[in-house]
């Protein structure tokens, strides 16, 4: 896992039998394409310029600059919500989904993870958010070692936990996933989705990390497609070209995006769509972020048309 990732991001029985109709999710079809921070994040080290603190209201102007209109910020306590709130309320960027990360293998500390989450979710659900996406810390971030089955079911039950209590306030919990939870036969991410309800716990699938995280499998993104897509809720979307982070997103390159939109709109499903097209060591060097976003934008627009 790239250094890139872990600083952003440091910041499952079979399932019963439950009638779709019970299962509570937005309209995410009805949300503005969004980009989240991780983005402006990568670009911004290879600017040499600063995210976040007193420099987010001009980092949020340089979002608006782009015509985006939906932003995804990853909040680690209240105090950020509201300043992101504030940001994105004066530039007239809406704010769907939100980020938070969670320790939810430990038990001392589900319950700090879960109450931070919620306090969170109340100052977020004001300004409209209705999707809130975790992807539960690793044992530790970069290294190989993996949860055990009893780690693995006690996360299992915090998700369940969490996602009751989110939709007690009419929000939406969506499990996310990098590449670690793919190892092993992918125990982690079956066993969280196979052992939570599709009413309390939805997925955000972002697709790249699915991809990278089976050794740069097209057929294991679009096999996780086939079990889990009716829980789809979020996209996170990023391309590769010849497994290297392209500079900007495009419908061609590792993943066959156009294919990923028919078999989406086969299924019926029409997610919130957040552009990650992050940059790593070897991506190429051509644009600003400002720049690449705005291209970034024009192109999902009319790659994505017909879910949006």
């Amino acid at each position: 896992m790239e250094s890139n990732q872990l600083n952003r991001r440091n910041f499952l029985s079979i399932l019963p039998a439950i009638p779709l109709a019970s299962v509570v999710t937005p309209a995410p079809a009805a949300f503005s394409i969004a980009c989240n921070d991780y983005n402006w994040i990568t670009f911004y080290k290879r600017e040499n310029k600063v995210w976040g603190g007193e420099h987010l209201e001009q980092n949020i102007a340089d979002v608006a600059k782009t015509g985006i209109k939906a932003f995804e910020p990853n909040l680690a306590n209240r105090a950020m919500a509201e300043n992101y709130v504030a940001a994105l309320k004066k530039h007239k960027i809406a704010m769907p989904s939100i980020y938070v990360g969670s320790v939810l293998h430990e038990a001392e500390a589900i319950g700090k993870s879960i109450v931070t989450i919620l306090e969170i979710a109340d100052v977020v659900k004001k300004y409209g958010t209705k999707i809130v996406v975790t992807n539960p810390n690793p044992i530790k971030w970069g290294a190989p070692e993996l949860k055990n089955d009893a780690q693995l079911a006690l996360q299992a039950a915090a998700m369940e936990r969490l996602g009751a209590k989110l939709r007690k306030k009419g929000l939406t919990l969506a499990y996310h996933t990098h590449d670690v939870e793919l190892k092993a036969g992918a125990r982690e991410f079956h066993h969280i989705l196979l052992n939570t309800s599709p009413q309390n716990v939805s997925f955000c699938f972002d697709v790249h990390w699915v991809y990278r995280g089976t050794e740069n499998s097209q057929a294991a993104v679009f096999d996780v497609l086939k079990l889990y897509g009716k829980r789809v809720v979020e996209l996170h979307i990023r391309q590769s070209v010849n497994g290297i982070w392209a500079e900007t997103f495009t419908a061609e390159g590792d993943i066959d995006y156009d294919r990923l939109v028919q078999e989406l709109s086969s299924m019926k499903i029409r997610p919130h769509v957040v552009i990650e097209q992050c940059l790593e060591t070897k991506s190429p060097n051509t644009l600003n972020a400002v720049e690449a976003h705005t291209q970034d934008l024009a192109v999902v627009e009319k790659t994505f048309k017909a879910l949006l």
